[in-house]
């Protein structure tokens, strides 16, 4: 099981994205061996799917 141990907001406005594209954030999961993942999703995404630090991460997409 994959939770969520970070998510970082590493958009400070410097980078440049296109109109259309969602801002992302990066998130560390980790699981019981101390194994570490670090993934790039949508911002919106994660609210919309209500998943907070210390979440379980959603098996079907690892």
């Amino acid at each position: 099981m994959w939770k969520i141990k970070h998510i970082f907001d590493g958009d400070y406005g410097c980078e440049e994205r296109s109109e259309s594209e969602n801002p992302k954030v990066t998130v560390t999961l980790v699981n019981e061996n101390n194994e570490k993942k670090i993934i790039s999703v949508e911002d919106k995404w994660l609210m919309d799917n209500n998943l907070d630090e210390g979440d379980e991460w959603p098996e079907n997409l690892l």
